[in-house]
């Protein structure tokens, strides 16, 4: 049965896909598209613009909520996202804003995330979490008092990009030794080949067929879940990088519980449990103050889309 609400439009545009889904006011998807994501603004306005078309006056959609990678102002203007090439100060909204019907908001795509998990998913109930998505990337979604945290311009919880060891490797950014660097998926997938190509992880490197430079970090996790020692080892050093994080954050932010999402959290425990162990003797007082749950994400990689259509709302009557 729908939820009471018109229901809204929810788009998350990542790096490699564009995901486009009808959503009522309980979070349920009514309706959704998978597409390539386009790599120049123009083309990504036309598909957006052609799938809603559709979308829009078959489900009675009242407004469109976008969450994109990148330092998105209070206009909804992404003013740069190193994972995007094409976004350097481009007025998304207002693109947007011309080709569609309903009123448009654009988001950072971690906020988007946040948001659907403190509405529908793992944070429900809880005034302050903080949720980071572990991907091609990091990003970070604050949830400060029951609401989200923007900061002064909107920029607020880039994460991936708190300089973590300034002698380490560069980041996508062009910064060295960021979070990003070497807590991503990506950064899995580097650690993996390295280990490969020092004849430290035979098991990884039977799952890449024998080719170190093809070792991805799916091939440490399957190697992980299965209990080899190379794989769990991976895991367990990647796992301590990601744990530290996780501890800054917590000693200044306090959270009640974590929430991660991202491509890296359909790991589940083998990704999880050497986490939360790692993040217990980090964590200042760990002994001495309330745990702080560490949970995969409940919408998974619908948290975005979900999340998005869940802040397009605020712009309906």
């Amino acid at each position: 049965m729908r939820a009471a609400g018109a229901p809204t439009l929810g788009i998350d545009l990542g790096g490699t896909n564009l995901r486009i889904g009808v959503v009522d006011a309980a979070g349920a998807i009514l309706a959704e598209v998978r597409l390539p994501a386009p790599s120049e603004v123009d083309a990504l306005v036309y598909a957006i613009g052609a799938q809603a078309d559709d979308l829009i006056p078959a489900h009675g959609v009242r407004a469109v909520g976008v969450g994109t990678a990148g330092m998105i102002d209070r206009d909804g203007a992404v003013r740069y996202a190193p994972n995007l090439p094409m976004f350097i100060d481009v007025p998304l909204r207002a693109l947007l804003a011309e080709r569609l019907t309903p009123p448009v908001m654009v988001d950072n795509d971690a906020n988007a995330a946040a948001w659907g998990e403190h509405r529908h998913g793992a944070a429900r109930g809880t005034s302050n979490a903080l949720v980071i998505t572990l991907g091609t990337g990091v990003g970070g979604g604050l949830i400060v008092d029951g609401r989200l945290f923007r900061g002064a311009n909107g920029f607020a919880g880039e994460v991936g990009h708190w300089q973590f060891d300034p002698h380490g490797p560069g980041c996508a950014c062009g910064e060295a030794g960021h979070w990003e660097a070497v807590a991503s998926g990506t950064a899995l997938g580097r650690l993996a080949r390295a280990r490969a190509e020092q004849g430290l992880a035979p098991g990884v490197l039977a799952r890449a067929g024998g080719d170190a430079t093809a070792v991805r970090g799916e091939h440490a996790g399957e190697s992980a879940a299965a209990g080899e020692a190379d794989g769990v080892a991976i895991l367990g050093a990647f796992t301590e990088v990601v744990a530290l994080g996780f501890a800054g954050l917590t000693n200044i932010l306090d959270p009640e519980l974590i929430v991660v999402s991202g491509g890296l959290v359909e790991l589940g425990d083998v990704l999880l449990d050497p986490l939360r162990s790692a993040f217990f003797g980090h964590v200042e007082g760990s002994a001495h103050r309330p745990p702080v749950p560490i949970v995969a994400a409940e919408l998974g990689d619908a948290s975005g889309m979900v999340g998005a259509a869940a802040l397009a709302r605020e712009l309906t009557p």
